[in-house]
């Protein structure tokens, strides 16, 4: 019989939250800090795990945002988005949608062009190198005591002037207290008329109603996170009648205090109340973890079973907005690995 590590590495897995910025791993990010020198972050590798102890959710975007600051031109952004695709790539991730936040960049003074045609250039050579294919979320970065609206409106010009074939979706993330789902109804419906999808974040540190919003007034076709969403029997009813996808990230709910242990996370009761979810990384560097963590701690932490698992890594094909032929294509490896891996192949949607 495989073992666990053995079973994981041969899923064929998709990965649809996963943050850009925040999957810089701290060599690249030292390296990029020297070569802009910038001296607001740690100096050696040891001194920025320690930087990564997150008190709580604000303290995380807190060191988030002094992070991003190392990304300064077209090179720096090729070079992150090659590296995540790559890194991906290396855990047997077929297909991911990525998230990155242009107006964090842009409005510091980088050119939208070079972030666009950086993670553009990255996101093609990973496929040539390793045959991943990734799409883009342009997210909208939701910030407490900042002109939020703006920064939405801002965020989508920036998806359709530069995105090209790449961007797919609009998502919205950042601290959900004090930064009302409401107030970005608008760009969210202009984003739908302009063909793009519709992924906010919503109920990780607050409660149902954030996810309710985000139905409501954005147009949410996948919610990131959702670990709330048990709260509300009503939302879960409504949640499992439509089928919408809860995006769960175990350890990024663990390290930002949106969960108290891998025991609490509600992932395998969401499963068990037959919630549609799909297992994801988020910020991996900066929470020690990988995708493939993920899936181990699926199995050893949460209690899931490798039925269970091979499900919810089959689940993901469907919840993505990959095309139908490259649906139809990984269905096939799923079908594949189900008998080498002896569990039952999951039915198509």
């Amino acid at each position: 019989m495989v073992t666990d590590e053995e079973f994981v590495d041969a899923l064929p897995k998709v990965e649809l939250h996963v943050h850009l910025e925040g999957s810089m791993r701290p060599g690249t990010l030292l390296q990029l800090a020297r070569r802009h020198d910038l001296d607001h972050l740690p100096t050696d590798l040891e001194a920025l795990r320690a930087y990564y102890e997150f008190r709580d959710f604000d303290h995380f975007i807190e060191v988030y945002l002094a992070a991003v600051q190392v990304l300064r031109d077209e090179e720096d952004f090729r070079l992150l988005a090659r590296e995540t695709a790559l890194g991906l790539a290396g855990q047997r991730v077929r297909y991911a949608e990525i998230t990155f936040t242009p107006w964090l960049h842009v409005q510091r003074g980088v050119d939208p062009a070079a972030v666009f045609a950086g993670v553009e250039a990255g996101r093609l050579d990973a496929e040539r190198e390793a045959g991943i294919q990734v799409r883009w979320i342009t997210d909208i970065p939701g910030l407490p005591g900042t002109d939020n609206v703006t920064s939405g409106e801002r965020t989508l010009e920036l998806a359709l002037a530069h995105g090209g074939e790449g961007v797919i979706a609009l998502g919205l993330g950042g601290p959900e207290v004090g930064v009302p789902r409401p107030q970005f109804g608008p760009v969210f419906t202009a984003a739908r008329d302009a063909g793009l999808h519709c992924i906010p974040h919503a109920g990780e540190t607050t409660g149902p109603r954030t996810i309710w919003d985000a139905l409501e007034f954005l147009h949410a076709e996948r919610i990131g996170h959702g670990t709330s969403a048990l709260d509300d029997p009503a939302l879960v009813e409504h949640l499992r009648r439509h089928q919408i996808p809860l995006e769960v990230s175990p350890t990024s709910n663990l390290c930002t205090g949106a969960v108290t242990s891998y025991a609490a996370h509600p992932l395998p009761e969401m499963i068990a109340q037959g919630l549609a979810v799909n297992l994801n990384s988020d910020d991996p560097p900066m929470f020690n973890t990988t995708l493939r963590a993920e899936y181990l701690h699926a199995l050893r932490s949460l209690g899931l079973s490798r039925q269970q698992v091979f499900e919810t890594a089959a689940a993901a094909v469907e919840h993505s907005f990959l095309d139908e032929a490259g649906k139809r294509r990984l269905r096939d490896e799923f079908a594949a690995a189900a008998v080498d891996l002896g569990v039952r192949a999951a039915p198509a949607a």
